[in-house]
């Protein structure tokens, strides 16, 4: 047992050290713009399937509610996954792939930022999501693994995470998201 625990550690820092390689422009960009859009008055719209969603509130909790400084002004930031009355009627009445593309059409405004978690790419809410921010004129953020799958290219900055095992991507994905949390808390110093 040991050895298995040993050998997941290990490929965790493996993939790490790719992202320090590969991701750290993509990643610095992304923070850019979600600085950018705070500091516009703007707010930041997460969303994500099953551990992606997880992701995506844990996320927005960071900065609305302060990773390091529980004393600063909160920065507007809404995960589109938490609405559960809005998440089922709409996926009941209607069908799942817009769940996510319905509120922005509703919430989203102009300049405010989209980030789309999907470890394979390929979900078609998220593409719905990512396409309906850019015509609304959001900026988007994609964190996804090594191919981005459907959504290669698709947002405005993407962070692809270099695996293509889910469990690495998504603890990269939480550890990207938390580095641009910290990176948006630092910067703005309200």
């Amino acid at each position: 047992m040991q050895d298995t625990i040993i050998k997941q550690i290990k490929e965790n820092i493996f993939i790490n050290n790719l992202i320090i390689e590969e991701c750290i422009d993509s990643i610095e960009v992304a923070a850019n713009f979600m600085i950018t859009a705070i500091l516009s008055g703007k707010k930041i719209l997460w969303c994500g399937n099953g551990g992606s969603a997880a992701d995506a509130q844990h996320l927005a909790t960071e900065l609305m509610g302060g990773m390091s400084n529980h004393d600063r002004k909160p920065i507007p930031s809404i995960a589109l996954t938490t609405d559960t009355s809005f998440l089922t009627a709409w996926s009941n009445d209607t069908e799942f792939e817009s769940v996510f593309s319905r509120q922005i059409q509703g919430i989203g405004e102009r300049d405010d930022l989209l980030v789309g978690i999907s470890t394979s790419g390929n979900s078609g809410n998220i593409v719905a999501a990512i396409k309906q921010a850019k015509y609304k004129g959001l900026k988007t953020v994609l964190l996804t693994g090594k191919t981005g799958g459907k959504m290669s290219n698709l947002a405005d900055v993407t962070i692809y995470v270099p695996s293509q095992n889910t469990q690495r991507i998504q603890e990269s994905h939480i550890m990207i998201g938390q580095i641009l949390c910290g990176l948006i808390e630092d910067n703005l110093m309200i």
